[in-house]
């Protein structure tokens, strides 16, 4: 069975982009559900589980680091992980995320092949 992911960002052009690149790599990818903030992420996964979410920083309502949070203090141990697909790049910010429980991060742009390698890195994790 293939890994189920949610791409959260809030901007459509990003989230088709990544859905894309999820279509192209070769690994099993069972279903891809998207959402443009935290909020609609949360219910997104209380509504149908997932394994991943790929999640931008920047987003109305509730950003990528406040998602996150939740994520974790909801699910505990059986939170799924949470990987950051962000264009900032500050080491202290990063940090600071996986402090908080990301299990990744991926700079935008990014490649297939470092989505590849990050879903390949975080769901042995799972």
């Amino acid at each position: 069975m293939g890994c189920k992911i949610l791409i959260v960002d809030d901007s459509a052009i990003t989230r088709a982009v990544l859905k894309k690149t999820l279509s192209l790599i070769d690994l099993s990818v069972s279903d891809v559900s998207e959402a443009s903030n935290g909020r609609e992420a949360l219910e997104s996964i209380r509504n149908s589980p997932v394994d991943l979410v790929f999640a931008d920083l920047n987003m109305p309502e509730m950003n990528g680091m406040e998602m996150t949070s939740h994520i974790m203090e909801e699910y505990g141990s059986d939170a799924p992980a949470v990987v950051v697909v962000t264009t900032e790049a500050s080491p202290a910010r990063i940090t600071e995320l996986l402090k908080q429980g990301i299990k990744g991060y991926v700079h935008k742009p990014f490649t297939p092949e470092q989505i590849r390698d990050m879903i390949l890195e975080v769901t042995q994790t799972v």
